[in-house]
C-alpha cells in the first residue's frame, strides 16, 4: 500500500500523515468494482479522502455509502425527511453553535461503532468552516514504549451522556437540527484503548474527547490526567490535515482511525451539509 498505484484514478496526498484528494471519478455514477479497489486502496492509504465538484443527489449518495457496507442511522439526530440514514447538518446565520465543533470520533459511543462517515457539502461559507482530521495512527506512534505497554491494556467507557446530555453541545436547540436531550439511561460500552484496524493491522488510540468518559475500572477523576495527556497528543498539528470546502465537496474519514473538527468560524454564513455513516465492526 505504500506504493499503491492506481488504475482509475489520480490521488494527491494533501499533508504527509494524512488525507488526499482523488481526481477522475463521477461519484453520481455507480463505481465499476476497478473504481472502488482504488478508491477502497486510497481510503486505507490516506485515512480521509476528498472528492471535489460532485453532484448527488440524495440517493446517489445513498448508493455510494453502500458500497461500504450497511448505513447507520442516527439514535439521538433527527434525520432528513424520507431518508432515515442521511444526516442534514446545517448552520443558520442566526445560530451560534454547529454541530461536531470538537474533536471526536463517530459514533464511538456504540456498542459497534461507525466504519467512517461521508459528508457531501450543499451550501458552504465564503470564507471558514473548514474540517481538520488527525491521525489516531500518528499519535499512538509517537507515545513512548512504556506508556503504549500500559495503554495495551486497557479499556476505555465510551457514551453518549455528556455530548447528548443536557449540557452538551450536540443537544443544544436549534432551528435547523433537531437533536434528543438524553437522561441517565444512555448505555455506557468498554471499548479497548488501543485499536488495530482491522484492515490494515496498524495500531491506533481509540479514544475521543467528546464520547470517551473514563477507563474502564478507574474512576473519572483518576482517568482525567492521563485521558487529557492523550488527548493532547492525538490532536498534535503535525497529525492533522485541514480541508477547505466547496460546494460539492465530499469528504470521506475513517473513523477507526481518525478524529475530526468541524470549526465554528463562520458567524452570520449558512452552512448544510449532508453525512452518511457506514457501520463498521467490533472494536478489537
Amino acid at each position: 500500500m505504500a506504493n499503491a498505484v492506481y488504475k482509475t484514478i489520480t490521488v494527491k496526498p494533501i499533508s504527509p500523515m494524512l488525507g488526499a484528494e482523488i481526481e477522475g471519478v463521477d461519484l453520481s455514477q455507480p463505481l465499476s468494482n476497478a473504481q472502488f479497489d482504488d478508491i477502497h486502496t486510497a481510503f486505507l492509504k490516506h485515512h480521509v479522502i476528498f472528492f471535489r465538484d460532485q453532484t448527488l443527489t440524495p440517493e446517489q449518495h445513498l448508493a455510494f455509502g453502500r458500497r461500504w457496507g450497511t448505513l447507520n442511522v442516527h439514535p439521538y439526530v433527527k434525520s432528513m425527511a424520507g431518508y432515515p440514514e442521511i444526516l442534514e447538518i446545517i448552520k443558520e446565520p442566526t445560530e451560534k453553535i454547529n454541530f461536531g465543533g470538537g474533536w471526536h470520533s463517530d459514533m464511538s459511543f456504540l456498542e459497534v461503532p461507525a466504519l467512517g462517515s461521508i459528508l457531501h457539502a450543499i451550501e458552504v461559507p465564503e470564507v471558514g468552516g473548514d474540517t481538520l482530521f488527525a491521525s489516531q495512527y500518528g499519535a499512538w506512534d509517537a507515545l513512548s514504549p512504556g506508556l503504549q505497554k500500559t495503554l495495551e491494556g486497557l479499556r476505555a467507557i465510551h457514551s453518549a451522556a455528556e455530548e447528548y446530555g443536557s449540557g452538551g453541545a450536540s443537544s443544544k436547540k436549534r432551528a435547523s437540527m433537531d437533536s434528543e436531550v438524553v437522561g441517565d439511561e444512555v448505555p455506557e460500552y468498554e471499548h479497548p484503548v488501543v485499536r488495530t484496524h482491522p484492515e490494515t493491522g496498524r495500531k491506533g488510540l481509540y479514544i475521543n474527547p467528546a464520547f470517551t468518559l473514563r477507563f474502564a475500572g478507574w474512576s473519572k477523576k483518576e482517568s482525567r490526567p492521563l485521558l487529557d495527556y492523550l488527548f493532547e497528543v492525538c490532536r498534535r498539528e503535525v497529525y492533522t490535515c485541514r480541508f477547505r470546502w466547496r460546494p460539492g465537496s465530499i469528504a470521506m474519514w475513517d473513523n477507526r482511525c481518525v478524529w475530526h473538527y468541524a470549526l465554528n468560524d463562520y458567524h452570520g454564513q449558512r452552512r448544510h451539509m449532508r453525512r452518511v455513516t457506514v457501520n463498521g465492526d467490533q472494536v478489537r
